[in-house]
């Protein structure tokens, strides 16, 4: 199970940057760029609702959970999270 970012696909749908989009959000084009490459361990919500408004979109749309066949231990998670 895992957490998807689609920003690439809103990027090409919207005929947008990557450069633009940051510009607009006002956050780094280093930061962003984690972010859509899947390597960000988390987001704030603020960034995520910017990220919305400037797309013209829904968080659903940016994040897509993708359910696998392996069960996800909650512990191990935490535990990788804080390391």
């Amino acid at each position: 199970m895992e957490i998807t970012v689609k920003l690439d696909d809103l990027l090409y749908a919207r005929r947008m940057t990557l450069t633009d989009l940051a510009d607009k959000v006002g956050i780094t084009l280093a930061n962003l760029s984690i972010l859509k490459t899947g390597k960000a361990k988390a987001i704030r919500f603020s960034t995520l609702a910017a990220i919305c408004t400037a797309l013209d979109c829904q968080p659903g749309d940016v994040l897509v959970f993708e359910k696998g066949d392996e069960p996800v231990d909650a512990e191990e998670t935490v535990m990788r999270l804080i390391k």
